[in-house]
């Protein structure tokens, strides 16, 4: 079997798929699967690239806005790859149309991984320009596919709410478990208030990730909460279309400035630390596919506050995550609760989520979950547990 995946960006710039979709790649070919990916080039590329390992990387030059990724050869290097199946990662670009065009040259089937997009937070985001981009290609993309790839049940149920036909496989993430040696990830400067518990936060720093609403819940807390006074809130990630300018001005305007840092994009080494010099984590998000930061963190044995949109409800089943609601006042208790907490009960949260993490979300195991779907759509295996029929398959059923 020979399996491409096309995604809009091989680099950080992607976000949490550029480890989501090059870990499963990397596994994949590790499995004895021939892998190529097709991307494009971005600012970031040559940096990241290395990471993909020996896994060939396919590079294709923008043309016009990157945000639409316009790429005149991408059509040609897909079609002339002999590729059995294509994987692709992401919509609302141009690699939507040059997947559409590419399979039906070389009538292969494709599977579509949306990583949230079509989650209903972010089809009402920039709405106009998306409704158009499904007139014009992406519906016909997606109605196309062989399959759609879900990340979890929330985001299989969002699909069908858009009207979507299509077989859909379940299949989450996965993560690397980290190495238990303490002190090895040495990175200067995380920009971190020192001499106290740190609560991270890394994540896009974007207005779906719900900052503004969690600093207000920190502010609340530090003003009635003795136990506040001994942590540290550090916002780690790359800023989005300048709200980080929003956050720092917020932290001013509520006077919690000294013990709030904000440490900028963490990659490599300098992530690492921030998790091992981390004592919980949060993610407030108002909109998520399968957080990966979360799935890191409970790596690192971290206990974790969380919204029910991070889709991650393995997480409040087994003990290892806090529920919070992404609004100021349940921020506020939950973040009460954190405080109160001994270190014993953290550390026993964070083990919980350790385990959730090895025995559900380690990367071969969702791996071989996407092989299995890949054999289905070429005909050459059974019907994966992880599949959902299509609509239509049902209704005959029926």
């Amino acid at each position: 079997m020979k399996v491409g995946h096309l995604t809009g960006s091989v680099s950080r710039k992607a976000g949490g798929p550029f480890h989501s979709v090059r870990n499963l790649a990397v596994t994949t070919a590790a499995l004895g699967y021939e892998v190529t990916v097709f991307g494009l080039r971005d600012e970031f590329t040559e940096a990241d690239l290395p990471a993909w390992g020996a896994v060939p990387v396919k590079l294709h030059s923008v043309l016009g806005p990157r945000g639409f990724g316009y790429s005149p050869g991408l059509v040609r290097s897909i079609a002339a790859s002999g590729i059995d199946l294509l994987h692709v990662h992401g919509l609302w670009m141009y690699p939507s149309i040059a997947s559409l065009r590419a399979c039906r040259r070389l009538r292969i089937p494709c599977v579509i991984s949306p990583h949230g997009m079509l989650d209903a937070w972010a089809v009402r985001n920039s709405a106009w320009r998306k409704k158009a981009a499904t007139w014009l290609y992406e519906g016909a993309h997606l109605r196309n596919a062989a399959c759609l790839r879900a990340l979890c049940e929330p985001e299989a149920e969002a699909m069908r709410a858009l009207g979507l036909q299509n077989a859909i496989c379940i299949v989450p993430n996965g993560q690397k478990l980290p190495v238990d040696a303490p002190g090895q990830h040495a990175c200067a400067g995380q920009g971190a208030p020192g001499g106290r518990k740190t609560l991270l936060s890394l994540s896009r720093l974007h207005p779906k990730k719900g900052l503004p609403d969690l600093l207000r819940a920190w502010a609340a807390c530090r003003k009635t909460d003795p136990e506040a006074g001994d942590w540290a809130l550090v916002i780690a990630g790359g800023d989005e279309g300048g709200h980080e300018r929003v956050l720092r001005r917020l932290v001013l305007e509520l006077v919690i400035e000294k013990s709030v840092g904000f440490a900028g994009p963490l990659f490599d080494g300098c992530k690492a630390q921030a998790f091992e010099h981390s004592s919980a984590f949060v993610l407030p998000s108002l909109s998520e596919g399968l957080p990966n930061a979360i799935l890191e963190a409970w790596a690192w044995r971290r206990p974790v506050l969380m919204t029910p949109q991070c889709n991650l409800p393995e997480g409040f089943a087994e003990g290892a995550a806090l529920r919070v609601d992404p609004n100021v006042e349940s921020l506020t208790r939950g973040l009460r609760a954190l405080f109160r907490m001994s270190d014993a009960e953290r550390e026993e949260m964070g083990a919980r989520g350790r385990r959730l993490v090895e025995e559900r979300f380690s990367w071969p195991r969702v791996a071989q979950q996407m092989v299995g779907v890949y054999n289905w759509m070429l005909g050459t295996g059974p019907i994966p547990e992880c599949l959902r029929e299509s609509r239509e398959a049902s209704g005959q059923a029926a």
